[in-house]
């Protein structure tokens, strides 16, 4: 369905013989977009009978159609630039490192992202002035894969004026404050560069089945006009290319009420909350998130704290005072503690109805125990999480078993979360995880704590229609095929469509139709469906040329 222009309204689409999901009939093989809504979904018989001439027909061949992702955590600059600079991911080694720097092309900084020394035999990294060198004397910011610490070279510390910040120790690797300022030292971009690399960033996002993203920006990240940039893609003129919906989040921190409101009110209303990326702490890859004992291998090291609990507390209560949506970065256990008793002294401060009221979200919450998911529930904090980061570091031997021990078995206890009454939605915290979201999916069901897997079905609506709530959303229908639901989806290549649950010592994967509940791919196949169109709100976002040939 290209998009119309201002003048005209885009012919009815009907696809049909296929298979879509949803909750108004589980045998449902068409459904019938009229302009931005679902207007009927149903049988491949009754599809017959109302099929005309006036309407665009597609014909599925099996795919299915399912509601449009949301990722409830991402970054649209960081992503694009990171999707445009050097690919460090597959690096091993310091060499390998310097040998991509020395390969850079073109003029000015050389970026990289994705590094991760703890894949690599020999963990040591280049030093400073090996990055000089390798560039040629070009600035070079190569940031590591959580994107909490980066490799910088002398002359980016330089022009970054990191000499004396917390994080600096005159090497390659900078962490804290030091880190902030060479990250944004290499953003002072115009604003019609920033764009390029949103819309690079959004473009992937539609190849990829998102509908909508959370955008978290922060002072420390990209800025305030990085953010007022990502907002204004809501309002572009319609003969524009579509995108995704973007959820503007602004990661500051308030100590009144009326300061809340002065946040909220820089951005023309735009943004949904001061929430995101507000870090109270930083992350285990990079040893910056705060822990109550030490990492094991790093000694007496408990990371950092950038916030205490009398910041916190100011935060959630002038939010909750101004009724805006607040909330805080935090993945270490001391880091939780901190915005745990931010929330106990918040609601003694402005009762705790109105913390309640206010739909806080805290992001990551990787590692928590019993007693604080009960305290997340208390307060209906919703959890915005990562399921990718525990199919990248969970599980025996993985980083986060490095970094923490034991402790890391319990850490990302969604299931515990779901028992428990805590409201849950997904992101991938893109560019430190890829816009994929099924694999996404298939990392709750296949956690590497057998007792926090979820179904398949509770994971697609924490990644669809969770994050739709999650951010406030003024539709309660976006998220869901039904008639009279926003025509908000995507349509997917799949190999094997099935009923699947999460417990192992039960049949996993069913397609039996007697189960009563909406299809979902295999996810046991070794591959991820492929996308094959994107719609928002009756838009055409992204069309494979597979979907009408």
């Amino acid at each position: 369905m290209p998009h119309p222009d201002a003048t005209s309204r885009p012919a009815p689409v009907l696809y049909r013989n296929g298979s879509v999901y949803t909750a108004a009939d589980p045998f449902a093989t068409a459904m019938l977009v009229d302009g931005d809504t679902v207007a009927w979904v149903g049988s491949e018989q009754a599809a017959t009978s109302i099929a005309d001439s006036s309407m665009e027909i597609i014909d599925l061949r099996g795919a299915l159609v399912a509601p449009g992702f949301v990722d409830s955590h991402m970054h649209l600059t960081e992503t694009g630039i990171a999707l445009e600079s050097l690919q460090l991911g597959s690096a091993t080694s310091a060499r390998a490192l310097l040998e991509a720097v020395a390969g850079a092309k073109g003029e000015g900084p050389v970026l990289g992202h994705g590094w991760d020394e703890t894949t690599w035999a020999d963990p040591s990294l280049p030093t400073a002035e090996e990055l000089e060198r390798a560039a040629g004397g070009r600035p070079v910011y190569l940031s590591r894969v959580d994107v909490h610490s980066a490799l910088v070279s002398p002359s980016l510390a330089q022009s970054a004026d990191l000499r004396g910040q917390d994080g600096y120790d005159g090497g390659a690797r900078v962490i804290r404050a030091a880190h902030a300022a060479a990250r944004l030292a290499t953003r002072k971009l115009p604003a019609e560069a920033l764009k390029l690399h949103q819309a690079r960033a959004l473009a992937e996002a539609a190849a990829n089945g998102y509908v909508a993203l959370a955008e978290m920006g922060a002072p420390h990240i990209g800025g305030a006009e990085d953010l007022r940039i990502a907002a204004e893609w809501n309002a572009q003129d319609r003969s524009a290319r579509p995108v995704p919906h973007v959820l503007p989040y602004w990661g500051q921190a308030a100590s009144s009420e009326e300061e809340a409101r002065a946040l909220v009110a820089q951005f023309d209303g735009a943004v949904r909350g001061l929430a995101g990326d507000l870090n109270i702490d930083g992350s285990l890859g990079s040893r910056t998130a705060a822990l109550r004992t030490g990492y094991n291998d790093a000694g007496h090291d408990r990371g950092a704290l950038y916030l205490d609990v009398e910041q916190a507390a100011a935060h959630l209560a002038a939010c909750s005072l101004a009724g805006i949506q607040g909330g805080f970065h935090v993945i270490g256990d001391a880091g939780l503690d901190v915005a745990l008793e931010a929330l106990d002294r918040a609601a003694q401060e402005v009762g705790a109805q109105r913390v309640r009221a206010a739909g806080h979200r805290f992001e990551h919450v990787e590692m928590v125990d019993a007693a604080a998911v009960e305290r997340l529930a208390s307060y209906s904090v919703t959890v915005s999480a990562q399921p990718a980061f525990d199919a990248a570091w969970g599980g025996p031997g993985g980083l986060y078993e490095r970094r923490v021990g034991e402790r890391s078995r319990s850490m990302n206890p969604f299931a515990s979360f779901y028992a428990a009454g805590v409201p849950v939605c997904f992101g991938s915290d893109s560019p430190v995880t890829p816009l994929r979201p099924w694999s996404s999916v298939r990392a709750c069901v296949e956690h590497h704590n057998e007792d926090e897997r979820i179904s398949a079905r509770a994971a697609f609506l924490g990644h669809t229609r969770a994050g739709w709530r999650a951010a406030r959303h003024a539709n309660t229908m976006a998220g869901q095929l039904v008639p009279g639901a926003p025509a908000s989806f995507a349509v997917w290549e799949v190999e094997e469509l099935m009923v699947q649950v999460a417990d192992g010592r039960v049949q996993s994967w069913s397609t039996d139709p007697r189960a009563r509940t909406p299809l979902l791919p295999a996810l046991d196949t070794g591959s991820d469906p492929v996308c094959l169109q994107t719609v928002k709100d009756g838009a055409e976002l992204f069309a494979s040329p597979a979907l009408r040939s």
